[in-house]
C-alpha cells in the first residue's frame, strides 16, 4: 500500500495513529540533530521528521533526499511543537519509521513554491512541474468545480449534453479555421469548429428543445492574455423561446456558479444596456460598472475657439478622474504618452483640473476662459479636486481611446477590485457591420442572427440600421458569454445570405444542409455561449486564461513543453497529398 491518507487530511485526531503517506520532496531542512522534509501531493503538505538520536541511519539517508524525490514513507502521527497554522496538516508531524525512494529527480529548473522563480517561458516548457504548485493545481480544481456546477445546473433546467463532431465543414465569416487534410477524400479538408453553431440548430430542429455541452472550440487569430487557438465554451441552444427567456434562464445559470463557487449573491437582477448606449457612454460594447466615469461628449461646448485640434474633429469626448486634480505636470505628460501609444492610438490628451478653489486650470487655457472651462466641468459633473481628462478625434476611434483611459484611470485609482462583480445584459446589437475594405456587409455576429421583427423591412433599404436580437454577458468589463435568437424561415435566411453577399450556389455549397434541415420544421430558437476559461479566470482572481488550462500555448500559438506545431514527415505529406515549400533540411 502506497499511502494510507492523503498529505492534506491529516489532524491532531490522528494523532498516534500508523500511517503511510506517498509524494514529492517539497523541501528539506537539516538542524543537525534533527532533518524536516515537507512532502506534498496534490491534497497538500506534510511535515517529517527524523531524528539523529533515535534513527541516526535513517536520518542520514533523509539528508541525501532531493527536490521532487517521490517518496514512500511509513510513520506515527505526532503533535508538532511548532504549529502551523498556513497549512491544514500545520498540527502534526510525522515520525518516520521508514521510508522508499519510489524515484529520483533531477533538480527542477525553478521552485515549485507559490511565489516561483521561473518566468512564464520557462514554466510553460515545464508545465508538468508547474502544475505541481498549488496556487496553479487549485485553478484546475476551481474548473472541475464550475464545470459539476454548469452540469447540475442545467440539468435541473431539463438540458440535454449531446457532442457535436470535431471533424466538420469550413464556413466562412468569424475567424480562420483550422483545417485538417482527409487522407481518404484527396484535396478535400475538414474544419475544427470555432463553435458547434450549426450543429446545436440542427439539434433542435431535430427536436431536442435544450441541448448543452462543454466543448472545445478552436479559432485561428492572434492571441492575448484572454484569447487561445483551442479554448472552452459552455454551448447551449433552446427551442421554442424569446430572447426574455433565454436572459432569464442563463442569468439563473451566472447567478448560481457565482453563488456555489465564490458564495457571491446577487440582489438586483442583471442590468440591462443597449449597445448604443454601452458604445455612447463607456466606449465599448462589454463596460466595466464597478466605477461611474461615463464618457462625456463635449463636441457641441469647444469648436470654433481656434483650437484646432478640437475645431477639425469629428468628436471630442471627457472622462472625469476623480480626486485627481493634483496630479503633477510630470504624471500629466506619462499620462499624455500613455494615450499616445500605438495600442490607443490618441493624438494628444487635453486636461482641465478643478482646483478647490472652485477656478479651472487647464492645458488650453490660451483658448478657452475660466467660464467656459466652468460649463465644462458642469457638464461633466467635475467638482473640486477632479481632473478632467479630453480626447478628440474622429468618433468610432475616439470613444475606444476614452474607454481605454477610463479603464486605466479605474485601475489606477483602486476603483477595479476583483472581489467586486458587476453584472449586465448587452442588448440591440447591430445585425451587420460595414467593411470599409471589402466594400460589404458582414455579420456582427454570426449569418444566423435574427434581425429584430420590426427592423426586417430594412434589410432591403438600410442594412446597416438593422439591429440584432442578440445580447452579450457581460461582467467587470469582460464579455463571459454572447448569443441571439435564430433565424428559424429558410426565406429570411436566403435574404440574410443576400445582404452578405453570397449567390444561391454559394450559399447552398456552404451552408446547403442547414437550408435543407429547416425545410422540415425548424422551431423557434435561439441560445449562447460562454467561455468556460473565461468564467474560470475571473472566479480566480486572474487576469489571464493560461494558468486556469492545464496545457496553454504561447502568444505564438505553440505549446512549448511538446514543441508543437512541429513538421511532419514527407511519407505523411505524401499520403495526404500536399506540397510544401516549408520544410527542414532533415527530419528525423
Amino acid at each position: 500500500m502506497y499511502r494510507t491518507h492523503t498529505c492534506g487530511e491529516l489532524s491532531i485526531d490522528h494523532a498516534g495513529q500508523a500511517v503511510t503517506l506517498s509524494g514529492w520532496v517539497q523541501r528539506s531542512r537539516d538542524l543537525g540533530g534533527m532533518t524536516f522534509i515537507d512532502l506534498r501531493d496534490r491534497y497538500g503538505v506534510t511535515q517529517l521528521v527524523f531524528n539523529m538520536d533515535v534513527r541516526p541511519e535513517l536520518c542520514q539517508q533523509a539528508r541525501h533526499l532531493g527536490r521532487e524525490y517521490v517518496l514512500s514513507v511509513r510513520g506515527v502521527v505526532a503533535e508538532r511543537s511548532n504549529k502551523n497554522s498556513r497549512i491544514s496538516t500545520g498540527d502534526i508531524e510525522i515520525v518516520v519509521e521508514s521510508f522508499v525512494v519510489l524515484n529520483k529527480a533531477a533538480l527542477p529548473p525553478f521552485t515549485i513554491e507559490d511565489d516561483t522563480d521561473g518566468g512564464d517561458d520557462l514554466r510553460m516548457k515545464y508545465r508538468y512541474l508547474d502544475l505541481r504548485r498549488s496556487v496553479v493545481r487549485k485553478n484546475l480544481e476551481l474548473r472541475h468545480r464550475l464545470a459539476q456546477e454548469v452540469r447540475r445546473y442545467l440539468d435541473e433546467q431539463q438540458f440535454l449534453e449531446v457532442e457535436t463532431p470535431v471533424l466538420m465543414k469550413s464556413t466562412p465569416e468569424g475567424a480562420r479555421d483550422f483545417v485538417v487534410p482527409s487522407r481518404m477524400n484527396p484535396g478535400q479538408f475538414y474544419a475544427l469548429p470555432q463553435s458547434p453553431q450549426t450543429f446545436k440548430q440542427i439539434l433542435m430542429v431535430a427536436g431536442f428543445d435544450r441541448y448543452f455541452q462543454i466543448v472545445k472550440c478552436f479559432r485561428d487569430e492572434d492571441l492575448r492574455a484572454d484569447r487561445q487557438p483551442e479554448f472552452t465554451q459552455i454551448d447551449c441552444e433552446m427551442s421554442f423561446v424569446e430572447q426574455e427567456d433565454i436572459l432569464q434562464t442563463f442569468e439563473g445559470l451566472i447567478r448560481h456558479l457565482f453563488l456555489k463557487v465564490r458564495g457571491v449573491t446577487f440582489a438586483e437582477p442583471f442590468r440591462r444596456m443597449s449597445f448604443a448606449e454601452a458604445m455612447s457612454t463607456y466606449g465599448n460594447d462589454k463596460p466595466d460598472l464597478r466605477f461611474d466615469m461615463k464618457i462625456r461628449d463635449l463636441s457641441a461646448l469647444v469648436r470654433g475657439r481656434g483650437f484646432g485640434a478640437f475645431d477639425q474633429a469629428e468628436f471630442i469626448g471627457a472622462v472625469v478622474a476623480p480626486g485627481c486634480a493634483d496630479y503633477t505636470r510630470k504624471q500629466l505628460d506619462e499620462l499624455t504618452e500613455w494615450v499616445k501609444r500605438p495600442q490607443i492610438g490618441a493624438s494628444g490628451l487635453v486636461f482641465v483640473r478643478c482646483q478647490a478653489d472652485g477656478s479651472h486650470k487647464s492645458s488650453v487655457d490660451k483658448f478657452y476662459s475660466g467660464e467656459d472651462l466652468s460649463v465644462w466641468a458642469q457638464t461633466c459633473g467635475a467638482v473640486p479636486g477632479d481632473l478632467i481628462l479630453v480626447l478628440a478625434g474622429m468618433r468610432r476611434k475616439t470613444l475606444p481611446q476614452l474607454s481605454e483611459l477610463r479603464l486605466e484611470m479605474g485601475s489606477r485609482l483602486g476603483l477595479r477590485d476583483k472581489n467586486v462583480f458587476v453584472p449586465l445584459w448587452v442588448v440591440d446589437f447591430p445585425l451587420l457591420e460595414w467593411s470599409e475594405e471589402d466594400q460589404r456587409f458582414y455579420a456582427m455576429h454570426h449569418p444566423f442572427t435574427a434581425p429584430k421583427s420590426e427592423d426586417i423591412a430594412l434589410l432591403d433599404t438600410n442594412p446597416g440600421a438593422v439591429r440584432a436580437n442578440a445580447y452579450d454577458c457581460v461582467v467587470n468589463g469582460v464579455e463571459l458569454g454572447g448569443g441571439s435568437i435564430r433565424i428559424h424561415d429558410d426565406q429570411l435566411q436566403k435574404k440574410m445570405f443576400h445582404t452578405l453577399g453570397f449567390t444561391p450556389e454559394q450559399a447552398e455549397y456552404q451552408f446547403g444542409f442547414l437550408m435543407n434541415a429547416f425545410r422540415f420544421g425548424a422551431p423557434p430558437h435561439g441560445g449562447i455561449a460562454f467561455g468556460f476559461d473565461r468564467l474560470v479566470s475571473m472566479l480566480a482572481g486572474l487576469d489571464s486564461i493560461r494558468d486556469v488550462i492545464a496545457f496553454p500555448k504561447n502568444n505564438s500559438g505553440r505549446d512549448v513543453m511538446i514543441d508543437s506545431p512541429s513538421y511532419i514527415s514527407e511519407d505523411q505529406l505524401k499520403e495526404l497529398r500536399i506540397k510544401t515549400d516549408f520544410r527542414p533540411e532533415k527530419i528525423d
